[in-house]
């Protein structure tokens, strides 16, 4: 199909792009990867006036591993799955980076674009409240930082103004001896989880004394499942605890339901996939 017609700005400055966002907030929208929006606007589920390119706006880009780990919303999954730093100290974004969809989504996609968008089904917004990261927007009124966790409302259907933009993701530098793992049960078509968990975790002495476990794909919304990561901590990681966290994410889980997963598979995927990750941790 054809979209209908649109205004075509290429954004030079974050200020420009928010300047231009300013003039008619809910007739804009943003594009970079471009890999949700364009074949929204050839099915015409929407139809925006004007379209902002921030692809060329170079705060938006690049990794920076120092006391805190920055990246900035333009970076694609490529440049994530190909980062030696980020993979050193942070594994979970290699993991995820190399099961989202092909190269050339990878290439072209942006971990940005993935959280803002915030469909049910992706990825990086798992990883991100896994790993306690926060989004920073910038909006006419200046510059907040956002908990993930608290990012994600609904399906596509965030924290974000809308004229603010999505410019980094800051991540805590991770403790010593902190674990990571990313699964999901991808959708044999899209490629995008059914089910996807991210877990971050650090045993010491034996005991788990950190633990936060992200969920995607199960529900309308990426979610930490706060009651399980709190079951486990200063806990030994026995199969017991690890099937009783499972068990709290399953309850505290509303699961969609749809023509490939019911509501009660995705729960018992949820289940099993946590089992999984938290299994593979205590052989790391």
């Amino acid at each position: 199909m054809i979209p209908a017609s649109f205004d075509y700005i290429r954004a030079t400055s974050l200020a420009h792009a928010i300047g231009l966002l300013q003039t008619d907030p809910d007739g804009s929208k943003l594009v970079a990867g471009g890999h949700t929006l364009i074949p929204t606007l050839k099915l015409r589920l929407a139809s925006p006036a004007l379209l902002i390119d921030i692809g060329g706006i170079s705060e938006l880009k690049g990794i920076e591993v120092a006391d805190r780990v920055r990246i900035g919303a333009l970076t694609t999954h490529a440049e994530l799955l190909a980062s030696e730093p980020l993979r050193k100290l942070l594994p979970i974004f290699y993991q995820a980076a190399d099961l989202i969809a092909d190269p050339q989504v990878r290439n072209r996609g942006t971990i940005g674009g993935s959280l803002a968008n915030a469909d049910p089904a992706a990825d990086w917004p798992a990883v991100s409240i896994a790993l306690h990261a926060e989004l920073e927007l910038a909006g006419p009124a200046g510059r907040r930082h956002v908990a993930a966790k608290d990012f994600f409302v609904d399906i596509m259907t965030t924290a974000l103004g809308h004229d603010e933009v999505l410019v980094a993701i800051h991540i805590p530098y991770p403790n010593t001896g902190a674990q990571f793992r990313y699964r999901k049960i991808r959708h044999p078509a899209s490629g995008y989880a059914v089910v996807g968990v991210a877990v971050a975790l650090r045993l010491q002495d034996g005991l788990v004394s950190e633990a936060a476990i992200g969920i995607t794909g199960a529900t309308g919304r990426a979610f930490a499942a706060d009651s399980a990561s709190a079951h486990l901590n200063g806990k030994p990681l026995s199969s017991q605890n690890i099937a009783n966290a499972a068990l709290l994410a399953c309850e505290q889980a509303e699961c969609l339901s749809d023509g490939y997963a019911s509501a009660d598979y995705r729960k018992h995927l949820l289940r099993t996939e946590i089992i999984r990750a938290l299994t593979s941790l205590t052989n790391a």
